[in-house]
């Protein structure tokens, strides 16, 4: 039996009857900007009281208005404001409810996001929550039949969170809407001061420039940016208001504001495909992160050394303070450290997703490459003798858009493309450098199937894809590894 999240503020927030909401909504739209151009990819959105936030809310919905009949799903993120949560928090109810009936929860999406360690099933954080609850009223009207991905997020990064919309932002049909009020209880010049600031910091797609009392769904509204940057998207400030503006005294005022997310396709691109804004992003990402590794390789080469003796000696990982490293190196990044010896692997342990440090994920891995690869016995000290080290530092993964698997061994770009597999509990990862032992496309996409424990022939309906590309730096040896660092920290 389908479970129902009821309306928590239905006659609080919003009007509590159907033909009262849907007339509200109705006349918040005949007052917005009328739409054009290209639909939003994605929109920030204030979640007050109707009366407040609403005709700020309704600028951005009457431009998703056109798409309607394109947009089927929508991936809906807010801030939690009553219960306490650690990363993103999924709801387990099957559909959420509002006076103009219920929206279906998109049970699959849920499947493929709980795979990521940031995301769980946390009902409680959903109970009472507002934040989401206000626009599905809204996106009842403009989109009709759609389904919703609800997110409530708590205490996570922004790469977590962009992460999220990487795996979820699939084509046409889904769309991101992120909830957020600004400035809180101000005055309303200094509230218009500050909203703003983080109205530019939105243009400008600059996290580092939004504050704790700038935005309430600061965290998710990053989280956008992040991904924004990477995929070379256009941001537009659809409206700039807040409560002393539309219903309220100007004494204690909240900021609200709306902003579209456009993504720059090129001729003849496919929604999707890594070229809808994602060449750019990864463009960006190489020249960053070759730049990384020609300034800093030799250090991140020395910790995962470093790590893998620690861990003959005291059986574990080099713990790593992140002060002692350049700040380069403390951004959360996600690697893989392969070893070799006599031309042979002799392990290799990775992370997919940016979950940490860098520097912490390159000793995290560099230990477990050396005594937790399931594949090889831990290594012995007189292995050390000849031991090549390699740092792998990975962007970014993006979901493919493909038919069937020709489709999808059409789009892989052999030396170039990282892969990420999926089907059900079958899971495997193939960095760019297994093309120099699988150059053709069947072959590199066969044998990671068998790596997932699949057959080399095996094809689904559920069967999905990421890509990422990655940069390495290798050593000679392990003592080069160590000796390099040493130089290079003293020239």
């Amino acid at each position: 039996m389908t479970t129902v999240r009821r309306a928590a503020v239905a006659g609080s927030f919003y009007p509590g009857t159907a033909a009262e909401l849907d007339a509200t909504i109705v006349s918040y739209l005949s007052l917005a900007d009328a739409a054009t151009g290209p639909a939003p990819k994605a929109v920030i959105v204030p979640h007050a009281g109707f009366i407040y936030s609403g005709p700020v809310a309704a600028m951005a919905y009457a431009r998703i208005k056109p798409a309607a009949g394109d947009i089927t799903r929508v991936v809906l993120l807010g801030p939690c404001h009553r219960v306490a949560v650690r990363g993103l928090a999924l709801s387990g109810a099957g559909a959420f409810a509002t006076p103009l009936g219920e929206v279906p929860v998109d049970a699959d999406a849920g499947k493929m996001i709980l795979e990521l360690p940031q995301v769980q099933v946390f009902d409680a954080a959903h109970t009472d929550e507002h934040s989401l609850e206000v626009h599905l009223p809204f996106l009842q009207v403009v989109l009709g039949d759609f389904s919703v991905v609800p997110l409530v997020v708590g205490e996570a990064t922004a790469e977590e969170v962009a992460q999220v919309l990487e795996t979820l932002w699939g084509g046409p049909e889904t769309i991101i809407v992120v909830s957020s009020d600004l400035s809180h209880y101000l005055d309303y010049d200094s509230a218009r001061r500050m909203d703003e600031d983080t109205c530019r910091a939105i243009e400008e797609l600059d996290t580092d420039a939004i504050g704790r009392d700038q935005a309430c769904g600061r965290v998710p509204v990053k989280g956008l940016l992040v991904l924004a940057k990477r995929r070379g998207m256009k941001v537009t400030t659809l409206d700039l208001r807040n409560s002393g503006d539309t219903a309220g005294s100007r004494d204690r005022v909240v900021g609200y504001g709306a902003w579209m997310f456009t993504e720059q396709l090129s001729p003849g691109s496919r929604p999707g495909a890594v070229e809808a804004g994602g060449k750019a992003g990864e463009d960006t990402f190489g020249a960053e992160t070759r730049a990384l590794l020609e300034n800093h390789g030799p250090a991140l080469l020395h910790l995962a050394a470093a790590s893998i003796e620690h861990g003959l000696e005291h059986g574990e990982a080099l713990p790593v303070n992140g002060a002692d490293h350049a700040p380069e190196l403390r951004r959360d990044g996600a690697c893989f450290v392969t070893l070799k010896r006599n031309g042979k692997l002799r392990g290799c342990i990775g992370s997919s997703a940016r979950q940490r440090p860098l520097v912490e994920d390159v000793a995290a891995n560099g230990y477990a490459a050396a005594f937790k690869d399931p594949r090889f016995p831990a290594l012995a000290k007189d292995e050390l003798d000849g031991l090549v080290v390699s740092v792998s530092v990975l962007s970014p993964n993006r979901p493919m858009t493909f038919a069937d698997e020709d489709d999808l061994l059409g789009q892989l770009r052999p030396g170039t493309d990282g892969l990420i597999i999926m089907d059900g509990k079958h899971r495997a990862l193939f960095l760019p450098s297994v093309w120099e032992s699988l150059p053709k496309r069947e072959q590199f996409l066969g044998h990671l199937k068998v790596k997932a424990k699949l057959a080399q022939d095996h094809w689904s309906d559920d069967f999905k894809a990421w890509r990422f590309v990655a940069e390495e730096i290798s050593s000679a040896s392990l003592g080069e590894a160590m000796s390099l660092w040493s130089m290079n920290r003293h020239n």
